[in-house]
């Protein structure tokens, strides 16, 4: 019986010892856990950093896009002043390129209106009524080159179209400061005075 006894006590005690060893694990893991877990404000303050970031990040590519909109519509800009520009010029010079041409047929043109003066003074009927047809005809080909006559006579004296060459005494005062006399006609093309009219002004 007794060696019965120290079987039991021999079995008895590698049972406990077993028990023991979960409990200090369990301890151990209870204390290490804490430490590991981050608290609550720090992961607050990750947050916000974050999402500071990102806000910074937004407001640099919105300044960029304002940057880059602005450049885009100065060139824009600058490009349609350009193009308006040149259209103009172009559209100027197919006006007046015909210019210095005209202004050697104005000559011509006056030779034929003084051999019609001195025709109606002769009488030759026949002759005049020939160059009248041909003076007529350069004239009104000319007209729709845009060649136009300056309106002189009995006008106010304007020195953007007339140049006086003498002036005289009016012969009363509403012709005071206007055209008495053209003495060489003046000629505007497409608007563009090619030649001034030589006037005599009333003073």
């Amino acid at each position: 019986m007794e060696e019965n006894k120290d079987i039991e006590i021999q079995e008895d005690e590698p049972l406990k010892q077993p028990q023991q060893e979960p409990e200090t694990e369990k301890k151990a893991e209870d204390t290490s856990t804490p430490s590991e877990k981050p608290s609550e404000e720090e992961a607050l303050s990750k947050r916000h950093k974050g999402r500071r970031a990102q806000a910074k990040a937004l407001e640099e590519a919105k300044a960029k896009y304002a940057e880059l909109n602005d450049t885009y519509l100065r060139l824009y800009s600058e490009f349609d002043n350009y193009r308006k520009r040149t259209a103009k010029e172009k559209l100027e010079l197919s006006a007046t390129a015909s210019a210095a041409v005209m202004r050697d047929l104005l000559p011509v043109l006056d030779d034929f209106e003084r051999a019609l003066q001195n025709m109606e003074k002769n009488g030759n009927e026949a002759d005049l009524q020939g160059v009248t047809l041909i003076y007529n005809k350069l004239k009104t080909t000319l007209q729709k080159k845009g060649l136009e006559e300056i309106v002189a006579i009995d006008c106010e004296f304007n020195t953007d179209e007339h140049e006086a060459l003498t002036m005289v005494p009016a012969p009363d005062e509403s012709k005071k400061g206007k055209v008495i006399d053209v003495i060489q006609k003046g000629y505007k093309l497409n608007g563009t005075v090619i030649r001034f009219a030589r006037v005599v002004v009333g003073n």
